[in-house]
């Protein structure tokens, strides 16, 4: 058997530097990696509660729309100029005839 010559320690300790040097750099890289995973999961959790949020919002405001196309109109009838004219037309200053006209006219009829 041939028998080595040299020192025995420094290569120990010289093949005890490159396994811990390689472990090093494998386990830094996993880190990084691991990082860069979490930072994307959260990029996508962001994203998808914001998608939500406008799904939402785009609900809400559709629910909206539809109330206020489903409530009637209201007509806009003056009944505060109705008012004086009844009061004009039972104090006897206008006719029956010129209240209905002037009735009509505010109506739109």
């Amino acid at each position: 058997m041939i028998r080595r010559r040299g020192r025995p320690l420094m290569r120990a300790a010289a093949t005890t530097a490159v396994v811990v040097g390689t472990a090093g750099a494998v386990s830094g890289h996993q880190q990084k990696k691991a990082d860069a995973a979490a930072q994307d999961q959260a990029a996508q959790t962001a994203a998808y509660e914001t998608q939500a949020q406008v799904a939402e919002l785009q609900a809400q405001l559709d629910a909206q729309q539809a109330a206020a196309a489903a409530t009637p109109a209201t007509p806009d009838i003056p009944t505060e100029e109705l008012e004086k004219l009844g009061q004009l037309h039972a104090s006897g200053v206008l006719s029956d005839e010129e209240f209905a006209a002037a009735k009509a006219k505010l109506l739109g009829i």
